[in-house]
């Protein structure tokens, strides 16, 4: 029983046509649907249907999908999070486009997210046979797949607890005011192999940080950084390196102010992997390693 990972991010814009530059040229996703008042894009190495919805009218996070190993998961994780005192109900299949059964439950930090089993297998644009090692075609930065999303919240104890006792994920790092007995500021937590697949800091209940694209090294961030000059897309920090993570950054905005990320390396973590702690004289070091210093926006410039 297990939540594998992120599926998909639902966002609101404020202008469908200039996210489909943003989202297609410049990222280099594949549309695969266009519902007139909604795009659905999917990356060049994601199985599924899609990974990426742009819903017209406004900005911000409308949710976020994440899909769970097994049918019989969704039961599970149901009663877990009407245990915690989360307002849960059932999804059926065609609510969202692609998307089976599943359970959406509104998180403590006021956030919608949704647990599915089963979406529609579209496959990889390279294939299962014989495949190259990427599609010659690829546009733009030519992201391969989505990778997590940081979210803010008024508690992040809570939801901390929430997303360990209910969904089995593990903090990876968290960010404490001081050592020992300090108050939570922020966790990195995972339920796969990677640093985060969901991140949250101390802010506002509700509000998108951003969510980020996996690239393959720190090259291809560099290459992303020029096609963002090139394109003319608002880059709020980088290139650089976190402390946190250890993963190389590029943070950027989409025409509608939804921040955007494209992050390489990081460490591989398992179940027994141990938390690492930072504590908030480190913040900046933590967040950005090299300069060791946070722009304003940063912290501020939520959606």
């Amino acid at each position: 029983m297990a939540v594998m990972r992120l599926g998909y991010v639902h966002v609101r814009v404020t202008d469908l046509e200039a996210s489909r530059a943003h989202y297609g040229d410049t990222l280099g996703m594949r549309l695969v649907e266009d519902r007139g008042d909604a795009l659905y894009y999917k990356a060049w190495d994601e199985w599924d249907h899609h990974s990426v919805v742009l819903q017209n009218g406004g900005v911000g996070l409308v949710k976020l999908g994440y899909k769970v190993e097994t049918t019989g998961d969704l039961e599970v994780f149901e009663r877990r999070a009407e245990r915690f005192g989360c307002l849960v109900e059932r999804m059926s299949r065609g609510e969202n486009l692609a998307v089976g059964d599943g359970v959406r439950v509104i998180l403590p930090s006021e956030h919608v997210i949704e647990l599915y089993h089963d979406i529609e297998l579209v496959g990889t644009e390279t294939g299962t046979l014989n495949p190259a090692p990427f599609p010659r075609h690829l546009v733009g930065v030519g992201a391969p797949r989505i990778d997590h999303a940081l979210i803010t919240t008024e508690d992040p104890e809570t939801l901390e607890r929430f997303f360990a006792e209910c969904l089995d994920f593990r903090a990876a790092e968290r960010l404490v005011t001081e050592q020992d007995g300090g108050e939570l500021i922020g966790s990195w937590m995972f339920c796969g192999n990677s640093p985060h697949d969901i991140a949250f800091i101390k802010g506002p209940n509700g509000k998108l940080h951003h969510f980020a694209y996996q690239l393959v090294d720190w090259n291809a961030i560099r290459h992303a950084g020029d096609l963002f000059a090139m394109d003319d897309v608002p880059v709020d920090v980088g290139p650089t390196r976190h402390g946190i993570t250890r993963g190389e950054t590029i943070y950027f905005f989409d025409p509608s102010g939804n921040r955007n990320e494209v992050f390489s390396g990081g460490y591989v973590t398992y179940r027994d992997f141990p938390t690492i702690t930072w504590t908030a004289d480190q913040l900046a070091a933590g967040i950005f390693y090299i300069g060791r210093e946070l722009n304003e926006r940063f912290t501020s410039v939520l959606t």
